[in-house]
């Protein structure tokens, strides 16, 4: 009997380590996106899902918080959190966060999709060609100065963001007419109507309870175990670190300011090196961001405009007129280069500003003075002897003579006889011979 009872208590006790050991090694792990949506966020949640999959986490949580990103970005999140072996959970967090634009999309794909209090969700805007969020065009009977081709192609944006989203939304089984009508009016709600009108599953005050929460809720053919499972944060690589840095609209800014400074100081003072290095390495880098973001054509024609306005104007007389213009075409060149309609894609005034001014200062005084000085006559060299008038050391003629000048004694011959201790002038250079002839002469 003693026997018997002791072999119950020993099983009871292996159920309940085995039960906190498997509590022990519940794993949830997160990230957070706080920022516009782009490649190097793309990358990030893609890692982050293989990873979690890799440690066989309950679910990965992405708190989310972004005004929007680019298209491309986008459908890629979507379709890797719609393809992942492991249920996602996006939570809109902190308080007063926004899932705007892009970030509804990607709320909209996740497996569960929470959000924090004072939050806000919508606002999915369609997109133009190039990728960038757009507001909607104007309704009718409002003004507008978009070509009727324009006009065109934005609906035909809208139209697939609608349908893309509400495919999204049907889905994970959420407000399909809600979804359509954050694209087609723009429509944003907060958290606690995101939950009345089933876009959202759950509202939690923070990580803590929405982990209470996620606690044996059924994702798929998974049961979710979140109350004691440890919370591993997956952060960025350095690679991801830097490119979500690099790939904004001032820095693409910054490096053309960059590249401009550097290649055409190179240019105009050669023989440097490091300026023109830095440059080409700006310069790359600008292209490659000019590939991912929506960079606006006639902005960058405004600002090559501008550079060869302030090139002309150091060798043409037009007292600064030039030079004006090229300011004028800089600053509107650097507003145009992106949208200024949408704050993610919006470069501030207060770079621009200085900027402008630093670039036209540059090229008045930097890039002027290195072009000029390339073309002044040469001041050291035989070459500055030519038109020089000296005395004649000995009598010189067509043969033989000699003349004193920068401190060295030259050959000099002349067509006719030139006397010692006359004034000659310098006309012609042969070799080590100077071909002179009197002063006085026409």
């Amino acid at each position: 009997m003693t026997r018997t009872v002791s072999l119950i208590v020993l099983g009871i006790l292996l159920v309940a380590v085995s039960a906190a050991a498997a509590a022990q090694g519940q794993v949830v792990c997160t990230i957070r996106i706080n920022s516009p949506i782009g490649p190097a966020t793309a990358s990030y949640i893609a890692r982050a899902i293989d990873e979690a999959a890799a440690r066989d986490a309950q679910c990965l949580i992405i708190e989310l918080d972004t005004p929007g990103g680019l298209l491309d970005s986008t459908r890629q999140i979507v379709q890797s959190l719609l393809a992942s072996p492991l249920p996602v959970v996006v939570y809109v967090s902190p308080h007063g966060a926004t899932a705007t634009s892009a970030g509804c999309f990607i709320t909209l794909a996740a497996d569960v999709a929470a959000m924090a209090p004072a939050t806000t969700i919508g606002a999915a805007h369609p997109v133009t060609l190039d990728g960038s969020d757009q507001p909607p065009p104007a309704r009718s009977g409002q003004p507008t100065t978009q070509p009727a081709s324009d006009s065109v192609m934005r609906q035909k944006l809208e139209n697939f963001a609608v349908s893309y989203i509400e495919s999204i939304a049907a889905r994970r089984h959420r407000n399909v007419e809600w979804a359509r009508s954050a694209v087609r009016d723009s429509a944003s709600i907060t958290a606690e109507k995101a939950l009345e009108l089933g876009v959202i599953e759950i509202i939690a005050q923070d990580r803590a309870e929405l982990l209470r929460q996620l606690d044996g809720r059924s994702v798929g053919n998974r049961t979710l175990a979140t109350a004691n499972a440890s919370v591993v944060p997956i952060p960025q690589t350095v690679r991801e670190k830097v490119f979500q840095t690099l790939w904004r609209p001032e820095v693409m800014f910054l490096l053309m300011l960059i590249a401009m400074y550097g290649i055409i100081g190179e240019l105009s003072n050669p023989g440097a090196i490091f300026p023109g290095v830095v440059g080409v390495i700006a310069l790359v880098l600008m292209l490659y961001m000019a590939a991912i973001l929506p960079v606006n054509i006639a902005g960058l024609a405004l600002i090559g405009l501008a550079l060869a306005l302030f090139i002309f104007d150091i060798f043409a007389p037009t007292h600064g007129v030039l030079t004006a213009g090229g300011i004028i075409a800089f600053f509107l060149g650097a507003l145009m280069m992106f949208d200024r309609t949408e704050p993610m894609l919006r470069v501030s005034l207060a770079l621009i500003m200085p900027a402008t001014v630093l670039t036209a200062l540059f090229f008045i005084f930097v890039v002027g003075a290195g072009l000029r000085a390339q073309w002044l006559p040469r001041a050291v060299g035989a070459e500055t002897m030519l038109g020089r008038t000296v005395i004649a050391t000995t009598p010189i003629g067509p043969h033989a003579g000699k003349v004193f000048i920068e401190g060295e004694y030259w050959n000099a011959v002349s067509d006719e006889p030139i006397p010692a201790n006359t004034p000659v002038k310098v006309v012609a250079r042969d070799g080590l011979t100077l071909v002179v002839r009197r002063a006085d002469s026409t």
